[in-house]
């Protein structure tokens, strides 16, 4: 059917390189249209879609014939010219001049995914095949950004990765939405919902260094913003206070969304359609607005009065989902709330000295109503405090005998937070649900495929 070329091989994304020229694309029919004597196929390679042209006058009957009756998802190498049109989504068009299929799927078996409407619950049971689509590979290709890019930026500020093991016999904030599994003659093993404790350990014998890998929480919940499995990059520094880490987690963030912008423009156009998910992000610049937790709790008191919000907070809560929301929608770019009553947070925070009610953290609220994508505090570095709150958390004081260690010997100053990659995709992407984030994910109902 196809006759040997020579036409250089290239992925679509480059495809703009090659005006005027004959190129070959090895990819899949994404789709096909035919009007008479024409046929117009979109091709695609993992990289980006093109469309074909095809006028049946151009191509050997063969050529013509093959593609007329191929299934959409067949795979095959197409050979054509490159030619820029301004009214192509990609600014270029192929024409089309030979064709070679490497494996033609059935007509008896179609592809099941189609441009119809199909329910979230069949497109996650076919998520193998989903992913795809046009918005779903543009969904993975800028998440693959965003985690080269958050990698990219710790370890061009002198930071040296640790990777904390993921099997731990105790957690950060207790077991109880902790995986659970028996550690042959050792007792019960947790899946780690966090690397923080470990890598306290390597900053306190390198100075600044970050983790990144899967976590896990057996958290019982169904909401857009939760999996049950996820990946986090933490970073812990030495000599570090709150301030400086507020500092470093809006420099990290504005990193990720620069190099997101400069590789991903028609992927955001691709995955949000008509809404111009890069003039937002456009705005994302250092610093990020600070609001202590007694702002933005005042802040929800005068939205309730006002009858902008349904609940009133409670001052000493934690703020929910519609909390969130509220604050970081007054503001055009990540908010940091910082101050949280010690009462509501985690035992290893350290307490304000000038007010010990409060700890030394901060939760950084995505816009757009995104939630908590970064969290963070100043750790406890006094050894019997940190005894004490361990006590009175009702954690197992043996299982804490080597983080107590960090205190006995050269104790100082440190900070850390923690970034889940899932959750700062669905907003830079403008996700409705966090499940859309990551190739295949495990949710309190889904464990397939």
């Amino acid at each position: 059917m196809s006759t040997e070329n020579t036409a250089p091989i290239t992925s679509i994304a480059n495809i703009g390189t090659h005006v005027g020229q004959t190129v070959t694309v090895r990819g899949w029919l994404y789709n096909l249209r035919a009007s008479g004597k024409l046929l117009f196929p979109i091709f695609r390679d993992g990289t980006g879609t093109i469309q074909g042209i095809v006028p049946k006058a151009a191509v050997s009957p063969e050529v013509f014939d093959t593609l007329k009756d191929l299934q959409l998802e067949s795979s095959l190498t197409v050979t054509g010219k490159v030619r820029a049109d301004s009214r192509a989504p990609s600014g270029y068009e192929l024409d089309v001049e030979d064709v070679k299929v490497q494996q033609a799927v059935r007509a008896d078996q179609p592809f099941p995914i189609t441009l119809k409407e199909h329910g979230p619950d069949f497109l996650m049971e076919h998520r193998h095949l989903w992913m795809r689509t046009p918005r779903q590979s543009a969904i993975l290709r800028v998440r693959a950004t965003i985690m080269r890019a958050a990698a990219e930026f710790f370890d061009t500020q002198d930071f040296t990765r640790t990777d904390p093991p993921i099997l731990t016999p105790a957690a950060c904030e207790g077991t109880s939405e902790l995986f659970e599994m028996k550690y042959f003659d050792e007792g019960n093993a947790y899946l780690t919902q966090s690397g923080q404790l470990y890598i306290e350990a390597t900053a306190l014998a390198l100075g600044k260094v970050y983790s990144f890998g899967p976590t896990f929480r057996a958290e019982k919940s169904k909401t857009r913003r939760h999996l049950t499995e996820f990946w986090m990059i933490e970073p812990e520094v030495a000599y570090a206070d709150l301030d400086d880490l507020m500092v470093l987690a809006e420099n990290f963030l504005t990193h990720i969304v620069t190099r997101v912008l400069e590789k991903h423009r028609i992927d955001l156009k691709t995955i949000t359609g008509a809404e111009d998910k890069a003039a937002k992000l456009e705005k994302i610049s250092a610093p990020f607005p600070r609001v202590s937790y007694d702002d933005a709790h005042a802040m929800l008191e005068k939205a309730f009065a006002e009858g902008l919000i349904e609940k009133p907070h409670v001052y000493g809560d934690d703020f929910g989902a519609p909390d969130e929301t509220y604050i970081s929608n007054q503001f055009d770019r990540p908010v940091m709330v910082h101050r949280y009553p010690a009462e509501v947070k985690a035992f290893y925070m350290q307490p304000d000295p000038k007010d010990p009610t409060k700890a030394l953290c901060v939760d950084v609220l995505a816009p757009e109503g995104y939630g908590e994508i970064i969290g963070g505090s100043q750790r406890v570095d006094d050894y019997d405090l940190l005894k004490e709150r361990i006590l009175s958390h009702g954690l197992p004081l043996e299982a804490f005998e080597w983080y107590l260690d960090l205190r006995k010997y050269g104790s100082v100053p440190h900070s850390g937070f923690g970034m889940g990659i899932e959750r700062c995709v669905a907003w830079i992407c403008g996700l409705d649900h966090v499940r859309e984030t990551i190739p295949f994910a495990r949710t309190l109902n889904r464990i397939y495929p």
